[in-house]
């Protein structure tokens, strides 16, 4: 007690100097439209919530849906809300009354940011509206509605339209929980059946901090307000900025080394740096003994003094934040806003920034490739220290083609964290504000009059709206203790995450699983390698099932792989989230161990290859940019013998089973945009 009473204070003390030194943060509060019911939430508000009228563009039928603000319930703030937009699969299903339907489910979305709108989902990801580059809705056959009543909510408190008083804004990510709770509570007296029918929470991206905090707050309740049976995170920031960014850096130089113009010299260098940094973690199935409390070690050249500092303030989900607001606010679509991270203001590496990187001439001929002859081995690099991501991101705009040509190192504009292959400059617009600032939208949605939508803000966590920085611990470190809790309440665990995602790679998404105990063993007990398959009969990636806990890796998609591949979405959502389907589920036959669709040993490997096609074009996608042949040929050589060792410990004990697979790479017309000198002079790289 004395423990929490001490931290309390100083979290208001940290508070109160954070605010005396900070501008103000806007308040706004929900609008009361015409037949707003008086006194507590019940089933009388659902006419209020009912959207009636028609929305800009939509030329197409919707499905039956509701929408608004909701309080959170906090004590002395009456404007802090939650804005919510909620479709029924079929008429009548969200208002059904108390006990009925108590078997159907239904599930609630979750963007990340921290601070992204849930309404980005909506319109780009998962919902029934497509909203194309030009700003024109288009309707999207795989919402997630046609699988269950679905609800997306703008949360924390401020985002969206959801909304806040001035000193509202959630402090940590437990008052967040507390918040959740507090809406869920008077939405389930605004539709009463939806307290005791399954309901199955989902989201991506910083979602994957919101989620287990939003658990933490579930399982200390002794009366919830609803009944989660599963919850299912993508892409999540479940781990620390070390296992979730950094340490996967080589991994994902295996799936795309174009990245590194497929040179084994440069992918030596960087594997050398994982081992140095101590990410080259070994994973085994069970997993012994948890894994050390990583670091990411500074760089120690007394030019990156600025960078010591900076990153020291830095955390992965400031960089969650300034990625999503560039990605929501840029209007032309290029990252140059999203990478940030208070860092641009400092000089990055460039080609003059360190003369031992420079950029030099191969063979004569206008490619550049980095010389590490200079470079000290057998340390760790001074000028990144173990930044290896941030490393591999401007090796590849500073010296890979295509993004050494439009790209900015300094900035990192021209590099699409989210969907590596995506080369487009400018890329593809996600911004829904002419869409959800329409007077017509807002009046349609009973949305807020006092602030306009925009679909990321920098969260101002303890009050901080520039820097923005989440105090609270990764879910990581309470992971085991969350993990108790869902087997004993029997809650189901899904983690899933798109192969081309560099920002929070699968490989991440794997160490925290094996360092996770659940069902009395730590990690699983087979390297995940069935194949699972899209509604076209098409390998789709690895799926994995044990001990309620469920891991799918999603092939061709990325970061936001409901944008990337709707349709693979939702098959992910209807047989392994909402659906049973056990593909992958480990079991005892017996006294054998049976993997139900088999195992493949091909897929039983730390990275899976990408599409051998860099996408290049304004906007949409003109041309696909693909190495030569014999250079590719090379590297698959080079790797095949680079990695034996790996390979052969991840495949013991596992078989060969196709199951009809036909290979594994994401297919398409590719056309060489690259001229014949770049050729020549990339086969004397490889």
């Amino acid at each position: 007690m004395l423990g929490l009473t001490t931290s309390t204070v100083v979290l208001a003390a940290v508070v109160t100097f954070v605010t005396a030194q900070l501008p103000p943060t806007p308040s706004s509060w929900p609008h009361d439209y015409p037949g707003k019911p008086s006194g507590d939430y019940s089933p009388e508000w659902q006419s209020y919530f009912e959207v009636t009228e028609s929305l800009p563009g939509i030329d197409f039928s919707l499905p039956h849906g509701y929408a608004g603000n909701i309080d959170v319930n906090r004590p002395g703030h009456p404007n802090n809300t939650l804005f919510f937009w909620a479709l029924e699969k079929e008429n009548g299903s969200l208002t059904a009354g108390a006990d009925e339907r108590s078997d159907v489910p239904w599930g609630i979305w979750l963007n990340g940011g921290p601070g992204s709108s849930s309404m980005l989902g909506f319109i780009y990801e998962n919902g029934p509206i497509r909203v194309g580059p030009d700003g024109s809705p288009s309707h999207n056959e795989y919402s997630w509605d046609n699988v269950a009543d679905y609800i997306w909510i703008d949360q924390p408190v401020g985002t969206g339209w959801s909304t806040t008083d001035s000193d509202g804004y959630v402090h940590d990510e437990d008052e967040m929980g507390r918040d959740f709770m507090g809406f869920l509570e008077n939405l389930v007296k605004v539709f009463p059946s939806l307290k005791t029918r399954p309901l199955y929470l989902t989201g991506e991206s910083y979602a994957g901090t919101y989620i287990p905090y939003i658990m933490k707050t579930y399982f200390g309740l002794s009366d919830p307000p609803v009944n989660i049976v599963k919850f299912a995170i993508g892409d999540g920031t479940v781990g620390s900025e070390a296992t979730c960014q950094m340490l996967p850096t080589v991994s994902i130089l295996e799936t795309y080394p174009q990245l590194i113009g497929y040179d084994s010299e440069v992918f030596e260098w960087f594997r050398e740096q994982e081992h140095l940094c101590g990410f080259d973690l070994n994973l085994t199935y069970p997993q012994d003994g948890h894994f050390p409390n990583l670091q990411i070690a500074n760089p120690t050249d007394p030019n990156r003094a600025g960078f010591v500092g900076l990153a020291e303030r830095k955390t992965l989900r400031n960089t969650m934040t300034r990625l999503a607001v560039g990605k929501s606010y840029t209007n032309t679509g290029t990252h140059a806003v999203r990478a940030l991270e208070a860092r641009s203001d400092f000089e990055r590496h460039s080609a003059n920034a360190d003369a031992s990187v420079s950029p030099r001439t191969e063979g004569g001929s206008a490619v550049v490739k980095r010389d590490l002859s200079l470079r000290t081995n057998g340390t760790i690099d001074s000028w990144y220290g173990c930044y290896l991501y941030d490393e591999m991101l401007e090796y590849a705009l500073n010296y890979s083609y295509p993004w050494n040509i439009k790209g900015n190192s300094q900035t990192w504009e021209g590099f699409d964290p989210y969907q590596i292959p995506d080369a487009l400059d400018p890329e593809s617009p996600i911004d829904g504000r002419s869409f959800f600032n329409d007077p017509q939208t807002r009046a349609a949605l009973h949305a807020p009059t006092s602030k306009d939508w925009t679909g990321s803000i920098i969260y101002p966590f303890l009050g901080d709206p520039v820097e923005g920085i989440d105090p609270s611990v990764e879910p990581m470190a309470f992971l085991d203790d969350l993990a108790a809790n869902a087997s004993i309440h029997n809650v189901h665990v899904v983690l899933y995450s798109g192969n081309d995602d560099s920002l929070l790679a699968h490989r991440g998404t794997e160490v925290v699983i094996q360092n996770t105990t659940f069902g009395g063993i730590q990690g699983f007990t087979r390297r995940p390698s069935t194949p699972w398959y899209d509604d076209a009969g098409n390998v789709a990636g690895v799926v994995h099932q044990e001990r309620n806990w469920t891991y799918v890796l999603v092939e061709g998609a990325g970061h936001l792989i409901g944008y990337n591949s709707p349709p693979k979405a939702f098959t992910l959502l209807r047989e392994f989230i909402l659906g049973n389907n056990q593909t992958g589920l480990v079991s005892q036959v017996g006294g054998q161990v049976d993997v139900l669709g088999g195992e493949d040993a091909a897929l039983a490997v730390d990275a899976i290859p990408g599409t051998s096609g860099i996408y290049v074009g304004s906007v949409t996608t003109q041309s696909t940019v693909e190495y030569p042949a014999a250079t590719v040929a090379a590297w698959e050589s080079y790797i095949a013998t680079a990695t034996a060792t790996v390979i052969s410990n991840a495949v013991k004990g596992v078989e060969t089973k196709q199951n009809g697979a036909t290979g594994f790479r994401a297919t398409g017309t590719a056309v060489v945009l690259v001229g014949a000198s770049f050729l020549v002079s990339l086969l004397a790289c490889a």
